[in-house]
């Protein structure tokens, strides 16, 4: 019953019709400023404006520092102040503690959500709310989001069965730099609501490298949640390392990672890999890993097809969590519209010791230089789900796992890895040893000793691959393995370190 195409889209509703009456007070909640202009046109020109004075950062609200996660939880948002039966506000947190402009958009016009105390409903003693930090949008007749936007220029929404995991920023400025990396902010919002589906999120970015406009059509579908998004960016000074459409995730350790795991769960992860759609139609898997120091990986492209932060296995028995259910962790598809010319997908992850940290982060870099002075311009789609982008893929990787090189039964060849790597799909079915399959490995910063590719008995379409593999140094092998017949592909290709 969430899919928008079930129902024509709701006329947008103007701002005073949106506010439901307060109970017992009889007042309106949350209370407007002034009506003033607005459109895409009239945001793009005010990002252009601030972009051309020197940056002026915000002050946080020192009190929010007394929000932690407790108070945070109690700090309520009154029911009867929100908005067109799904829009609610976030009070100001430790981790989000400088205020945001929310507007309510009516045609060509909007105004201000003004902040009073009465829309938070705080424990005694509590500071209260002190400001607004951002807002959530709730399933039709449900009590939790289906998207929310909160801090910096984070936001994030769920797989379809309502699971939240990783999050998106509008933007990422030097990540995986040492010391440099940047943190803009959505400093305000204007918000269209139509309906309980849809909602057209608006919002200006400011920081000291960059100013931008983003404009977000976001939906709520049957299969999840789809964002159409445009951005126009203003460049302050030079950026060495421009990240588009970023996503971030948390990677502890999985199966074939489990050197890190301190913890009674076989797996826990948000993420599981990264997946890429080339512009030239190949199809990449990079397993994540939980690095034992930062590491940065670039995957060259043109015109990228699609890119995104996915948990592909999504079997309970491989994580045994009943509360945080890792296995229904949403991914995250970008697909870019129109052609964003050469450049990578990049991909930078750091050491963590527990599940409460996102160490890892993926986006795209264009390949030209971001200059100071430059305005520049990404459309992109964004898509939340449980749908793998891989699924029509004709083989995809379903497992993989790293142990001691040389056979099983014999002891361990010494400098040597054994990478062992599982593939699924139609393109499998039906074929033997004699089929011709085979499998091509090549590999960076070492080389490969013994290569394997067999079906495994009794698991129609299911092939393993195994490389011994010696890393020269300290360095990690690069790993690239798939699985083709007669000069074609039966899989996608799976990029791997290997140390």
């Amino acid at each position: 019953m969430f899919a928008t195409g079930r129902r024509e889209m709701l006329a947008m509703l103007g701002a005073l019709p949106l506010l439901a009456a307060a109970r017992g007070g009889g007042s309106a909640l949350p209370r407007l400023g002034t009506r003033r202009a607005f459109s895409w046109a009239l945001l793009q020109r005010q990002a252009a404006a601030i972009a051309a004075r020197p940056y002026r950062p915000r002050q946080a609200v020192a009190a929010a520092e007394a929000h932690d996660f407790d108070t945070f939880n109690a700090i309520r948002f009154r029911p009867e102040a929100t908005l067109a039966d799904s829009l609610r506000l976030f009070p100001l947190t430790r981790t989000a503690p400088i205020p945001v402009q929310i507007h309510v958009v009516d045609g060509a016009t909007a105004r201000e959500l003004l902040y009073t105390p009465d829309l938070f409903e705080a424990p005694a003693g509590s500071p209260g709310g002190l400001g607004l930090s951002g807002f959530r949008v709730l399933y039709p007749g449900k009590d939790r989001d289906w998207l929310s936007y909160l801090g910096a220029s984070y936001f994030r929404a769920p797989a379809p069965d309502g699971q939240f995991g990783l999050s998106a920023r509008a933007i990422a400025i030097d990540t995986g730099i040492d010391g440099a990396e940047e943190f803009p902010s959505f400093t305000a919002f204007w918000i269209e609501p139509h309906g309980r589906s849809r909602i057209v999120v608006h919002a200006l970015l400011d920081g000291p490298s960059i100013t931008g406009a983003f404009r977000y059509d976001s939906r709520l579908t049957a299969d999840g949640v789809v964002q159409d998004v445009s951005s126009v960016l203003h460049v302050r000074r030079d950026i060495a390392r421009l990240g588009i459409a970023p996503s971030t995730s948390m990677f502890w350790y999985g199966e074939g990672d489990r050197a890190a795991a301190t913890d009674w769960r076989p797996e826990i992860h948000d993420s599981d890999g990264l997946a890429m759609h080339t512009g030239t139609g190949e199809r990449i898997w990079r397993p994540l890993v939980n690095p034992r120091f930062s590491s940065f990986n670039s995957f060259a492209d043109r015109d990228p097809k699609g890119f995104g932060l996915i948990q592909r296995d999504r079997d309970f028995d491989h994580y045994q969590d009943d509360g945080a259910f890792y296995e229904r962790r949403p991914n995250l598809w970008v697909e870019p519209v129109g052609n964003w010319g050469a450049g990578a997908v990049a991909l930078y992850a750091f050491p963590t010791t527990g599940e409460t940290t996102d160490n890892v982060v993926a986006f795209w870099t264009p390949a030209e230089p971001t200059r100071a002075g430059a305005r520049l311009t990404f459309d992109y789609k964004l898509t939340w789900s449980a749908r793998d982008p891989a699924a029509d893929a004709p083989s995809r990787v379903v497992a993989t796992r790293l142990g001691t090189g040389g056979r099983p039964g014999e002891d361990p060849r010494a400098g040597q890895r054994k990478l062992v790597v599982d593939f699924a799909g139609p393109a499998l079915t039906g074929l033997d040893l004699n089929s011709g399959v085979r499998c091509t490995v090549d590999v960076a910063n070492g080389r490969a000793i013994e290569t394997h590719a067999y079906p495994v008995i009794g698991r129609p379409a299911l092939w393993r691959a195994t490389v011994d593999v010696a890393a020269s140094g300290t360095v990690p092998a690069d790993v690239r393995l798939w699985l083709g017949r007669g000069g074609a592909a039966l899989s996608e290709t799976i990029v791997v370190p290997v140390s």
